[in-house]
């Protein structure tokens, strides 16, 4: 399988299934009267972020990621999202990226390398053990969180949500 198979349909489809588990969670808050905010700033414990933050670390993830495999400046966004119609337009605006990126540009990281700057080190992959050990991974974590902040607040959701197959 190419890399480009293993991540952007990958972050396609979830991102897609997460666009829609925030529309249920927005019906809930409209049917049942509950401030937006009360679900955008639930967290799981005190030390983890808020549903809003999840979602952008997730779209940021497939973002950033898909970007250093392709070689390409990944598109800035300001973390100013206030609601879930907000936080849809995020999503949109990281799939719209997504589907510019050509597999050949992908494909060609499998055995690049790739580095990773943060704040105060880098850290260097192979392109695939990036994609599989690394930006994989932390994409599910955030968007497994953001679904089970909303679990957790009583939105009606479950794996079929999850998974895009109900």
């Amino acid at each position: 399988m190419s890399l480009y198979h293993a991540s952007i349909p990958v972050f396609t489809r979830q991102l897609n299934n997460l666009s829609v588990i925030l529309g249920i969670a927005a019906a809930h808050a409209e049917e049942k009267k509950i401030e937006q905010s009360v679900f955008l700033n639930a967290r799981l414990a005190p030390d983890m972020f808020p549903l809003v933050r999840q979602v952008q670390i997730a779209c940021d993830g497939a973002k950033a990621g898909a970007a250093l495999l392709a070689s390409v400046e990944a598109p800035s966004q300001a973390d100013d999202e206030t609601s879930f119609a907000e936080l849809q337009a995020r999503i949109a605006a990281t799939l719209s990226f997504l589907a510019s990126l050509d597999a050949a540009q992908i494909d060609a990281s499998a055995e690049r390398t790739v580095t990773l700057k943060r704040r105060d080190k880098e850290t260097h992959f192979q392109g695939q053990a990036f994609l599989l050990d690394h930006v994989l991974p932390n994409f599910y974590f955030h968007y497994t969180t953001a679904y089970a902040i909303l679990r957790h607040n009583g939105v009606a959701i479950g794996k079929r949500d999850f998974l895009g197959t109900r």
